[in-house]
Formats: C-alpha cells, sequence, structure tokens
C-alpha cells in the first residue's frame, strides 16, 4: 500500500470517532448549561468558553505530558483524545447557543410526564437539533481534517495524517520540482472536505441561521 494512502486511512480512522465524540460531548454540555442550569454554570460556560480562543501552541506541552502518562502518545488515540478536548469548547458553545433558543415548555412538559435527564435529551431535545449537529459535524470534520500543527507534534510513525504527508511531500528535495504531483496530492487531501459541503452544504448555512435570533 501506498504511504500516502496510509496516511489517508490513518486520517480517517483519527477524524470519525473525533468528530463523533466531541459533538457528542459538546451536545450534551450545550444541553446541561442551557437547559439544567446550576449554581456556577455560567462560570462553567465562561471558562470553556475560554477555550475557544486559546491558541494552540498553549496545550502542547501539557497535552503531550498527558498522552505521556496515558500510555498513547504518538498514536492514533493520542491524536483523537487531542482533538475532542480541543474540540469541545467549541461544539459546546454551537448547541449551548442552539439550545437557549428552544422552549423551556417542552423540557418542563416532559418533566411533569415523568421523564428524565436522559429521555429528555434523547427523545426531544436531540432530535430537534439536526441543524445545529450538521454545523458542528462539518466544522469539527473540517478542523480536524486540516490540522497540521497537531498532526505533526503528536503523530508517530504510523499515525500521521494527510496533511503532514502532503507538507512532507511538498518539502522533498528533488533535482526537478514536480508540482503536477503536490498539486495533485492536494486535491486528493481535500477530496473528504469537498464531498463534506457539496453533500450537507445547504444544512450547514441553514444551522448556521438557526436561532442567530
Amino acid at each position: 500500500i501506498p504511504l500516502w494512502l496510509q496516511m489517508f486511512g490513518w486520517a480517517l480512522l483519527m477524524v470519525v470517532p473525533a468528530v463523533g465524540v466531541s459533538t457528542m460531548i459538546g451536545s450534551v454540555n450545550g444541553y446541561v448549561l442551557s437547559k439544567w442550569k446550576f449554581r456556577g454554570s455560567e462560570t462553567l460556560f465562561a471558562l470553556l468558553l475560554f477555550g475557544v480562543f486559546m491558541p494552540m501552541q498553549v496545550v502542547l506541552l501539557p497535552m503531550s505530558q498527558v498522552l505521556g502518562w496515558f500510555g498513547i502518545a504518538s498514536s492514533i488515540w493520542g491524536l483523537i483524545l487531542v482533538h475532542v478536548v480541543a474540540g469541545i469548547p467549541s461544539t459546546t458553545l454551537f448547541f449551548r447557543n442552539y439550545y437557549v433558543g428552544l422552549p423551556d415548555e417542552l423540557v418542563k412538559a416532559a418533566m411533569l410526564d415523568g421523564a428524565g435527564f436522559w429521555r429528555i435529551f434523547w427523545r426531544i431535545v436531540l432530535p430537534l437539533s439536526t441543524p445545529i449537529t450538521v454545523v458542528t459535524l462539518i466544522w469539527q470534520f473540517t478542523n480536524i481534517w486540516n490540522d497540521f500543527l497537531y498532526g505533526i507534534v503528536f503523530s508517530g510513525a504510523g499515525s500521521k495524517p494527510v496533511t503532514v504527508g502532503l507538507n512532507n511531500l511538498a518539502n522533498t528535495t528533488s533535482s526537478v520540482k514536480e508540482y503536477n504531483v503536490d498539486m495533485a496530492a492536494a486535491m486528493i487531501a481535500a477530496l473528504p472536505t469537498l464531498f463534506v459541503y457539496i453533500v450537507a452544504g445547504k444544512y450547514f448555512v441553514r444551522g448556521l441561521t438557526a436561532g442567530a435570533v
């Protein structure tokens, strides 16, 4: 199997679970912070929001230490954990702002009928979350697939994503620069994000405007 194809597969193995887990955690966080407020919930949300604006370079050293403690440094699992943690602030922000626009009466009526925390989430809140879920999935997929910094810092020989492979290909030293090969590799690397936007682009626009007022 060609090395570039292996990197493409490693990137898919990393992106799919990282996107799914971070989106699910963000939806639960947004649900709690908007419909089940508790003492200090606004402070917790502000702290999570701080993670949206924090530069990625700040977490490189502490995240390396954490991955070393867990024994998953330079592996696919380590990259998944890094992207999940890095994505939680953004996903929480998206879902929290969306859920604020949902009527509180839906939750209160379900509570009167005897529904609990998780039943309300799975049966009422989540089915109404399709627009923002699509937005979050596309956002996370694009960020994680196109990421280069985490990929080159936390990956090992058997877990380098396609962006790292693309950089290595572009910086190879040869007597004749093969721009056609570089361009072909760039197009192949861009295919998944292009496919996602073509298939779900209209839902992305709807989700961005849903709850904006």
